[in-house]
């Protein structure tokens, strides 16, 4: 007897379901977030699951971990993904619950990647440091917005790290102006600590390691762009070839096309927003300080428009880093652009690169 168990999981209870081979209902309740409990309950039916689908939610880290490790077929549902319930009037935690589980058994349940234990902690560690960084930002607009208020003359960004309180008192003459002033001041000193707190701590565990090693030769990748890449990349062994991976990081365009006619498009937020971003910058950087990138750019400008042009560059750094990571070898700018290179002056690898970059 095979067993299909369903996992509608919340802040604190997790509604479960089991069904068999013919759809019938074997176990049916709803269960508080307690690791212990759950195992104790799916104890009794461990030999027989065939495979139990987990929601993926914000908290899906402590359950799914309890699971694998005690050998369960867990698979990471993808709620956004699923097809929507039709036809149906009511809706509830049970009906989620068994109907991940009947996508389950019948093989059509669209699912995430559970990414490695090991490297979560890191990868998320990473993505603190850019909520870290557009925090720090926000409070740089507004300590310039109040800046420029009350003395009628623009706060370069650049210069507000060579400030202290006792120019923003001068500068900023009342008291209340000049008190927020300083908090905000003290504020982004810091979030510039925690930032950098955070590089150090993530570089020092990978510096040195594949594939970081390799993706800091590509033109325009510097240190924070190289773990990005490296951490939300995760094994790079998941994508089937380049073209997925392009896929993945949001490098290719979204578009419905019938009889050479575009019909609508996709979703252009199927895909990883980190990776997006991090090829986004690095074909912005390749642009600015690498020739063969930049007349490659050109060229395509020519062809069409600027953002079109930005994705394909973005695609192609996709792409080459894809083929780095899996067979472990470091950039080749022949084998990226070809014959753009016979027609302009090329760099030595690194020469040139931005070796750190802010989110």
């Amino acid at each position: 007897m095979r067993l299909y168990v369903g996992m509608d999981l919340h802040s604190t209870n997790c509604y479960t379901g089991i069904i068999d081979e013919t759809s019938r209902v074997v176990f049916d309740r709803k269960l508080p977030n307690d690791r212990q409990r759950i195992l104790s309950v799916l104890a009794p039916y461990k030999e027989h699951v065939a495979g139990l689908a987990v929601e993926s939610t914000y908290n899906w880290y402590w359950l799914v971990d309890a699971l694998m490790a005690e050998g369960y077929p867990v698979h990471l549902a993808n709620p956004a993904a699923m097809k929507q319930y039709q036809g149906i009037k009511h809706l509830d935690d049970r009906h989620d619950a068994f109907w991940l589980a009947k996508l389950l058994k019948l093989g059509i349940l669209p699912t995430g990647y559970i990414y490695p234990r090991e490297s979560r902690g890191l990868r998320d560690l990473l993505r603190q440091r850019s909520r870290f960084v557009v925090q720090r930002t926000s409070m740089k607009h507004t300590l310039q917005q109040i800046y420029s208020n009350h003395t009628g003359g623009p706060l370069n960004n650049n210069a507000i790290p060579q400030l202290d309180a006792e120019a923003i008192r001068a500068a900023l003459v009342e008291d209340d102006p000049s008190y927020i002033g300083v908090r905000l001041l003290d504020a982004i000193g810091d979030l510039d600590r925690q930032i950098t707190a955070i590089e150090q701590y993530v570089l020092k565990k990978v510096q040195g390691t594949a594939p970081y090693s390799t993706l800091t030769t590509v033109p325009g990748i510097g240190v924070v762009l190289g773990l990005t890449i490296a951490l939300e990349t995760g094994p790079i062994e998941r994508f089937a070839s380049a073209g997925h991976y392009a896929s993945y990081c949001r490098c290719v365009p979204t578009a419905y096309w019938s009889n050479g006619k575009q019909k609508g498009s996709g979703n252009p937020k199927n895909g990883n927003k980190y990776l997006s971003w991090a090829f986004a910058e690095a074909a912005n950087f390749a642009i600015r300080y690498f020739k063969p990138a930049k007349a490659f750019y050109q060229r395509k400008c020519a062809q069409t428009n600027p953002p079109v042009a930005y994705r394909a560059l973005s695609n192609k750094l996709a792409k080459a880093c894809y083929f780095m990571m899996r067979d472990q070898v470091p950039f080749d700018v022949q084998r990226l652009f070809g014959g753009e290179t016979s027609r302009v002056e090329t760099a030595e690898p690194g020469q040139g690169l931005v070796k750190s970059h802010k989110i």
